[in-house]
């Protein structure tokens, strides 16, 4: 029995799930059907949980604690070729703060709370108690490496492990697309307006601000069905201005939508109307 293995059995006796790593820290192929995502790549979409394959399946998702499979034929040859061995932080609970230079180090130790830290070929792993979302180069060579990821055991490192920090998480959050000026290409009117009073259109824009605003999932098919009913209710008139997209466009933006989509969701939409 090699001493990779020897360590994987170990940290899986303390229920860290492991798996081996080939030279280039990169995982083993194992299960054959799930070659090139045949299966699916359910680990890739991040979805919750491993693929549902005959295991051991691929990379974060093959990590485990079952002895029978550390040690069974699927991954024999695995072992013998490994290079080192990797686990699942997010698995265990974990949060690895991969620090890959000496500035990023400097920067983590002016700005995060001491926790255990492991030695790296370049920089510190920074280990945190606690499970996150995992995202790479959140700052110049920081990476953050919790779930539906992969990390290269170094050994238990020093320190006491501290509880995972709001500034290590606010790292990831996503922060919406920034509102930038748009003129929209507003159809351009077919006759006198056959609204009563401005009073008709200024209630339309408000309220297809606020369904935007008030959407929580599915923000693109919204503003795609927004636009389509406030250019089906005044896109064959004088009323609608460029002002009255821009202000759409805006708050679509504040979702998170891009200024790119913005204006393909209003082209579809006239498109799809005959505009």
């Amino acid at each position: 029995m090699n001493a990779h293995l020897i360590a994987a059995l170990d940290l899986a006796n303390r229920t860290v799930p492991v798996l081996p790593l080939r030279v280039g820290k990169v995982p083993f192929g194992n299960c054959r059907a799930c070659r090139d995502n045949a299966c699916g790549g359910r680990p890739n979409m991040k979805t919750p949980g491993p693929c549902e394959c005959p295991r051991p399946c691929h990379a974060w998702a093959a990590a485990t604690t079952d002895p029978r499979v550390l040690t069974g034929p699927a991954w024999a040859l695995s072992w013998k070729q490994a290079a080192a061995v990797a686990y699942h932080p997010g698995g265990v609970g974990l949060t690895v703060v991969d620090l890959d230079h000496a500035d990023a180090v400097a920067w983590a130790r002016r700005s995060l709370p001491a926790t255990r830290t492991v030695p790296t070929t370049r920089g510190e792993h920074w280990i945190y108690q606690g499970a996150m979302s995992s995202a790479n180069d959140v700052l110049d060579g920081v990476d953050i490496k919790s779930t539906m990821v992969y990390a290269r055991w170094l050994g238990p490192g020093t320190g006491t492990m501290a509880t995972l920090p709001d500034t290590v998480r606010a790292l990831v959050v996503k922060k919406p697309s920034p509102v930038r000026p748009v003129t929209a290409p507003v159809p351009a009117g077919g006759g006198e307006c056959c609204h009563r009073t401005p009073t008709y259109l200024e209630r339309g824009i408000t309220m297809a601000e606020q369904r935007i605003t008030g959407a929580t999932s599915g923000v693109h098919a919204t503003v795609y069905r927004t636009f389509l009913a406030v250019l089906s209710a005044h896109g064959r008139c004088g009323c609608l201005t460029d002002a009255h997209a821009a202000r759409l466009f805006a708050v679509a933006q504040t979702k998170g939508e891009s200024p790119r989509h913005c204006a393909d969701a209003w082209s579809n939409a006239r498109t799809a109307l005959g505009m």
